[in-house]
């Protein structure tokens, strides 16, 4: 997966918009307004920050020792940081994001989990 195909994956889920709140690199994914994907466009290799389930995210890092690590500059607990590496098939990197978007969805109000 390269940066052009995370970012029309993560534009491909229900009610997700893109926005550069921070600077001009760095391209965060939100759904309803809540992040649960960012990237800088200028990183090589490419990085991506998503949220994990505390207890999946420290069996991944475990697993993926150097490529999957705690979040950069985020709670170290709920976010990983996904080096783009070739050990790591573009499912899995799906099924990362997927998950991301799913905890963020979860945490969303009722109201707004039935806009969706």
């Amino acid at each position: 997966m390269n940066i052009e195909e995370l970012r029309d994956y993560c534009l491909s889920k229900k009610r997700v918009t893109e926005h550069f709140p921070f600077d001009e690199s760095t391209l965060v994914f939100k759904v309803l307004g809540k992040i649960f994907a960012l990237t800088s466009l200028d990183r090589k290799p490419t990085q991506v920050n998503l949220k994990c389930d505390p207890e999946k995210a420290i069996k991944l890092r475990e697993e993926y020792d150097g490529i999957i690590i705690p979040g950069y500059h985020m709670s170290k607990k709920h976010w990983n940081t996904v080096t783009f590496d070739s050990s790591l098939s573009k499912e899995l990197l799906q099924e990362l994001i997927d998950h991301s978007y799913n905890l963020v969805v979860s945490g969303l109000s009722k109201k707004l989990r039935e806009t969706l």
